[in-house]
């Protein structure tokens, strides 16, 4: 047993790399052609879990060999890092870590960083692993529960570091293209920036983010027949503008989708590459194509006014998320309660 197990680890050192074949799982995973003793190999290469004990989480943020900022807005930072492993110089004795193999160094990153200080209890419980219920949204429990919920969640100033980039106060060297500010007509700005989940190197997980200058737009139940053309426009330059800055990149190798429920209650869009692979965020219950969303309010009945607050939406919701705790599983528990009443009075 032993015998074959040093055989197969004598394999991988042999390999003589050819060419790269693919890349996926948001450049995590990368697959190679190559040979081993004159026969064709293929190595898969995947980045493996985290470890999870505490001597190493607790060191990790004081090993890394390089820390570059990519941004920071009011709480949040964002970074690429490498933890020592990836870069070509980092075991070789004879190098020295001057200037030039820092610089290399950041070539190599391995780690995309984020950081939210000061965090509060609330970032804690959206980023804590939870239970995820499926909930359906009626026209009436919008506007009686949700609505009142959203106002509150804008009320409380969750919004500083969005009005910080929308107003040129920050990220203003991030912005890949924006309509002049204020000069608009009708408020239909809007700007165009990379999300801060994007490591702004490996295209085939490209991740931007559309934001609109105008106030009054929270989420896409805000959305109406009459914004169509805005829409329509804003989708046409948003892709327009993505394409010019990546022209690797081709319009049909792009889906724009906003989240419902989004993460704030300000009306964004996001633009990712199709070879992104859909996680939690692109899921069904979260993820809504801007193009099935304009074709809704285009085949919609009623004047300009009528729009998709008048929808039933279903989505998906965390059980340590304040929108389930206080609005859908309170009703939960409501419901549940006059059923067994029900039942009593048969």
């Amino acid at each position: 047993m032993s015998d074959v197990k040093a055989n197969a680890e004598a394999l991988v050192p042999k390999f003589k790399f050819e060419r790269q074949l693919n890349q996926d799982q948001a450049g995590r995973r990368t697959t190679l052609l190559g040979t081993i003793d004159s026969s064709p190999a293929l190595l898969i290469l995947e980045r493996a879990p985290f470890p999870t004990s505490t001597d190493y989480l607790s060191s990790a943020p004081l090993t890394l060999r390089t820390l570059k900022n990519l941004g920071a807005n009011d709480i949040y930072h964002w970074y690429m890092a490498s933890s020592g492993s990836s870069s070509t110089n980092c075991n070789d004795p004879e190098k020295d870590n001057d200037d030039d193999d820092n610089e290399q160094a950041d070539d190599f990153s391995d780690l995309k960083i984020n950081l939210i200080y000061p965090c509060t209890p609330k970032h804690i419980a959206k980023y804590s692993r939870q239970l995820v219920r499926y909930v359906t949204e009626t026209p009436a429990l919008y506007q009686s529960h949700v609505r009142p919920y959203m106002q509150a969640q804008r009320e409380a100033g969750r919004l500083n570091w969005v009005f910080n980039i929308i107003e040129g106060r920050k990220e203003v060297e991030d912005v890949i293209y924006r309509t002049p500010f204020g000069q608009d007509a009708d408020d239909e700005g809007f700007l165009l920036l990379p999300d801060l989940n994007w490591d702004r190197k490996t295209l085939d997980a490209l991740h931007l983010l559309g934001l609109v200058e105008r106030r009054d737009l929270w989420s896409l139940r805000d959305l109406k027949k009459k914004h169509v053309p805005f829409l329509r426009h804003m989708k046409r330059k948003f892709v327009e503008a993505t394409t010019k800055v990546y022209p690797q990149i081709e319009e049909d190798q792009l889906k724009l989708y906003v989240h419902y429920q989004p993460t704030y209650y300000h009306f964004h869009i996001h633009i990712v590459h199709v070879q992104l692979e859909a996680g939690a965020t692109q899921a069904v219950g979260k993820a809504v194509g801007l193009d099935s969303i304009i074709e809704t309010l285009e085949v919609m009945e009623g004047d300009g006014e009528a729009g998709m607050e008048k929808l039933t939406m279903c989505y998906t919701l965390g059980e340590e998320s304040d929108l389930w705790k206080d609005v859908f599983g309170p009703l939960k528990k409501k419901e549940k309660e006059q059923q067994q009443q029900q039942q009593q009075q048969q």
